[in-house]
């Protein structure tokens, strides 16, 4: 058994993490408890991330050749890694040469490591001499940078994880900390047991599990933050709870601002925010007057038509109340994924340069050219996300490079996204996975490396730069990402005219030395910057741990926090109020389309579930995709909880399940951001398949940050009239499941809603449930492949029947060592009334063979009762609801007592914690209830 040090590839938090291995195979992880960032807690998703690195989900589901289609819609044929690179560099010479370098566009990921990212912008705008180069960041943190820099000067967060501790007012925003960043609301947890005065205002239009610890929620209408903002500074102008000499000494800017927010009176905000205007006075009262205002805020604010403008409104609270540059008060945005801050410190975007350089600047361009010995740094601006695709669709980019990322799946407005990559000459996918949707566009696949096998470094939300290691040898053919950008760069130049007298590649290929050349080469680059690290070394980070920046030459530590001397990094050295009026969201709501649909994170999935989807217990929680609503809508529109609704937006519609939330205000609607086309789809009844939730989100974007409003769309919602339904549910060999998923997927697009997604708390049994629904019954003969994936074409399984009724129904069951019989697979086609029980059946193991017809029968009751055990809460322990208040009904004491009772006795949320916030609402729930019976 070998022990390796690294870090969690999932959120911004940038958990440390202890991976075990023995030979080639991963088989444990754990938290670090020497990490600064985390102790050794991880969340829900960190904690699997083991069982997803199995050889058998590495065989079912990673990309371990490079792969080429010689036509579109062809299947793709092992080739060699010199022949794709050979095939890659010639397309996209010929491209450059007959079409100019604006022609080609490289599209990147925040999971990229600082390397990586390093060597795609060299390559972009060093040799090839093109800005289009962006990245799947764009979509998270472009319009926080664009706050930081509009206002503190700079694109660095000023607070740190240990602000939480000092703190005495947290205000959150447009942020569901508990699920988005579990590990950092454990610490949010510990400051307020350690400090119950630490008073907690969360705003966000849905009451999510981050409100459970909340000592105030404002539930905005979706979009008016700029609105509060301005309202809280008017109040705070109002009482005297602005600071003016902090403002007079430290900033300019302010008297235009206060002209702007004259008129956001507290009854103007209350109505245009929907809220009390008591809330927004408490509000106001303890952001300004607390002896220490820490804010944490994410996609709520970033993503958005307005983003740039929410960012930079909130930082305006923080300059004009003095609550910056000391311990446990400033604006602290939180990173969403795991090396975004890296992308950023790079220069890895169009407008960007290295260290923290504009694109817009001579002086910086020149700079950067003379890093890198080139003539210069093309000065026209590069195409952002939501433009790149758009110039690809309109045939103005011909050939895209896209690594680490599914715009297939996670871009807005799938149906321009879907177009460019249809109509682009080239696109190469360099991807650890096969699964992902954007694989299926692609005339070159390229193998990349993934958690447990990469070398390099990452910056977390904090600024703090961790390594991460490899714990085994890369599997198959599989290269680290800058090793195959180099590779190919080094082909390119050749082709190219010359920009430099030697390469600008000088890297060792697919050896770590060519990942800490790189990145020594970036260090230099941030001499005398903002975030310069020329004080920091490989070495530093393995013998010293994870380090923060700025750690200039000579200095052993780096900062914790910034602009502790109120001096900032402007010009003149004082911060910018940023005046801007608030504005409406950019697609209105109108009779048409009376809902505004918001979307955001699961607790225990990631992206686009191209790694947590290959795990059933990751899906305990939240089993299957649903459009969330409030009770009150679905009764005005006589919409049962479960029953599919289509969701249609100007762009395109889907269909999905109905539930029921009281979370949500009346006219907002709640979509999971990760369901894309392998776990929702289906067609729109003229053979257009769907493309899961993206089909409905706007590409409408900021136009400072140029992020894209995926926090509102404005949709309508009405009952699907689709009479004919399936569901069918099987146990699978751990080694087929995956790949069976993957088979079933190309059928989903037969009916008119489909949704296949794995179950199973455990890795020895490994399941697979498949829905859909149709205005008819499909023909047999796709009945019969849907069978066979799931072993229900083997011999002994029994069925029923019904041809012109469209009702079919099959049931396998497996003897048992004492005699017993349990259910292994289902299917039931035209009435499936009785999936519920049956289902139970199979999730649990339960004893079958007592149902006997029932199992074939249409409509059928069970014979004698099923019990379930309930739906899962602690997905580490696999604790359910129904066992959680059968313990609560036996206990009484305060909250706290009974939470502290309920983790004694069934041990829930004792691991990694993400389950706690859930647990209090059920203790609430539960006291609530008591009380009202002894009433």
């Amino acid at each position: 058994m070998r022990e390796t040090k690294s870090t969690c590839p999932y959120c911004g938090v940038g958990c440390g993490v202890i991976i075990e291995s023995a030979g080639a195979q991963i088989t444990g992880v754990r938290g670090d408890p020497a990490h600064p960032a985390n102790f050794g807690r991880l969340c829900t998703k960190g904690s699997t991330l083991h069982l997803s690195a199995t050889a058998e989900v590495t065989l079912q589901t990673r990309l371990l050749q490079p792969m080429r289609r010689t036509a579109r819609g062809a299947t793709p044929a092992n080739v060699s890694w010199n022949d794709a690179l050979d095939t890659a560099t010639h397309k996209f010479a010929q491209v450059i040469r007959d079409h100019g370098p604006d022609a080609v566009g490289l599209y990147l990921s925040g999971q990229l490591l600082t390397e990586d990212y390093y060597v795609f912008n060299k390559l972009a705008k060093g040799l090839i001499g093109t800005n289009n180069i962006d990245t799947n960041s764009r979509l998270c943190m472009s319009s926080a940078v664009a706050g930081y820099k509009k206002t503190l000067g700079a694109d660095a967060p000023p607070a740190c994880y240990e602000d939480f501790d000092a703190a005495q007012c947290l205000f959150i925003v447009g942020s569901n900390t508990a699920w988005a960043h579990p590990v950092l609301f454990r610490r949010i947890e510990d400051a307020k047991r350690a400090n119950p005065a630490l008073k907690i205002v969360v705003v966000d239009p849905r009451r999510t599990d981050t409100c459970e610890i909340a000592d105030l929620h404002l539930a905005i209408q979706p979009g008016t933050d700029v609105m509060l903002f301005h309202g809280l500074l008017h109040l705070m102008l109002w009482e005297g709870w602005t600071q003016p000499g902090y403002i007079a000494a430290h900033t300019h800017g302010f008297e235009a601002l206060k002209r702007t927010v004259r008129d956001c009176t507290p009854e103007c905000v209350a109505q245009v925010c929907g809220i009390d205007r008591n809330d927004l006075l408490a509000a106001a009262r303890l952001f300004a007057t607390s002896a220490a205002t820490l804010s944490l805020y994410c996609q709520g604010l970033n993503q958005s038509s307005s983003g740039t403008a929410k960012n930079a409104a909130l930082i305006n609270l923080h300059l004009a109340t003095a609550q910056i540059g000391r311990p446990g008060a400033g604006p602290f945005s939180l990173t969403g994924q795991p090396n975004a801050m890296g992308g950023r410190e790079v220069g890895g975007m169009a407008n960007l340069l290295g260290a923290h350089r504009d694109l817009a600047n001579p002086a910086h361009r020149a700079e950067v050219a003379a890093l890198w010995g080139v003539p210069d740094i093309p000065s026209v601006p590069g195409r952002t996300a939501v433009e790149m695709f758009q110039a690809a669709a309109d045939g103005e980019i011909r050939a895209l490079w896209i690594a680490c990322t599914n715009p297939a799946q996670s871009m807005p407005d799938q149906a321009t996204v879907r177009r460019a990559l249809e109509r682009c000459e080239f696109v190469v996918v360099q991807e650890a996975f096969a699964t992902t949707a954007t694989c299926a566009f692609a005339d070159l696949l390229l193998p990349a490396t993934t958690w447990g096998e990469k070398v390099g470094t990452v910056t977390n939300s904090e600024r703090r730069i961790s390594r991460v290691r490899p714990a085994v040898p890369a599997p198959g053919a599989t290269r680290h990402d800058w090793s195959a950008a180099v590779d190919f760069a080094q082909r390119l130049e050749a082709l190219l005219p010359r920009r430099s007298a030697g390469t600008l590649f000088p890297y060792p290929l697919d050896n770590p030395a060519g990942a800490e050349a790189i990145w020594n080469e970036h260090r230099e680059s941030t001499r005398g910057r903002d975030l310069d690290i020329t004080g920091l070394s490989w070495a530093m980070l393995d013998e010293s741990g994870p380090q923060q920046w700025p750690l200039p030459e000579g200095l052993s530590t780096g900062r914790a926090r910034l602009y502790e001397d109120g001096v900032f990094p402007t010009p003149d050295g004082r911060a910018h109020f940023f005046d801007a009026a608030y504005k409406p969201v950019a697609e209105a709501r109108d009779a048409r389309f009376p809902f505004s649909l918001n979307t955001g994170r699961l607790r225990d999935q990631w992206h686009g579930m191209s790694r947590t989807g290959t795990l059933g217990r990751l899906f305990g929680h939240v089993p299957e995709p649903v459009v969330q609503m409030h009770p009150q809508d679905m009764a005005r529109r006589r919409i049962g909880d479960g029953e599919l609704v289509q969701v249609a937006s100007r762009r395109g519609a889907i269909v999905l399940p109905a539930q029921a939330n009281a979370d949500l205000g009346l006219s907002q609607s709640f979509i999971a951001m990760h369901w894309g086309e392998e776990a929702l789809g289906g067609h729109d009844g003229n053979g257009q398949r769907l493309a899961g939730v993206n089909a409905l989100s706007t590409s409408a974007f900021c136009p400072d940050s140029k992020q894209p409003e995926l926090k509102h769309a404005a949709v309508r919602i009405a009952k699907a009239e689709l009479p004919w339904s399936l569901l069918a549910m099987a146990w699978l060999p751990a080694d087929t499941v995956l790949s069976a998923r993957r088979a079933l997927a190309p059928l989903m697009e037969k009916f008119r809603f489909a949704s296949c997604v794995p179950f199973g708390a455990d890795t020895q049994r490994c399941g697979l449930q498949f829905r859909a629904a149709d205005e008819r019954a499909p023909d047999d003969a796709l009945l019969d492949r849907i069978e066979a994936l799931l072993g229900l074409q083997a011999a002994g399984t029994l069925r029923y029947a019904d041809r012109q009724r469209g009702q079919r129904r099959a049931a396998r069951l497996q003897p048992r060592a004492d005699g017993s019989a349990g259910l292994e697979a289902f299917l039931l086609g035209g009435d499936t009334r009785a999936g519920a029980w049956i289902g139970t059946l199979l999730r649990e193991d339960l004893p079958a063979q007592q149902h006997g017809r029932a199992l074939l029968s249409p409509g059928a009751t069970p014979p004698t009762a099923v019990p379930s055990r309930g739906q899962p809460v602690c997905n580490c322990l696999n604790v359910t609801d129904l066992a959680i208040r059968s313990e609560l009904a036996r206990c009484s004491g305060s909250a706290e007592e009974r939470l502290d009772h309920l983790q004694a006795s069934l041990k829930c949320g004792t691991q990694c914690g993400s389950c706690v916030p859930e647990l209090r609402r059920m203790v609430r729930a539960s006291a609530a209830e008591a009380a009202t019976q002894l009433q």
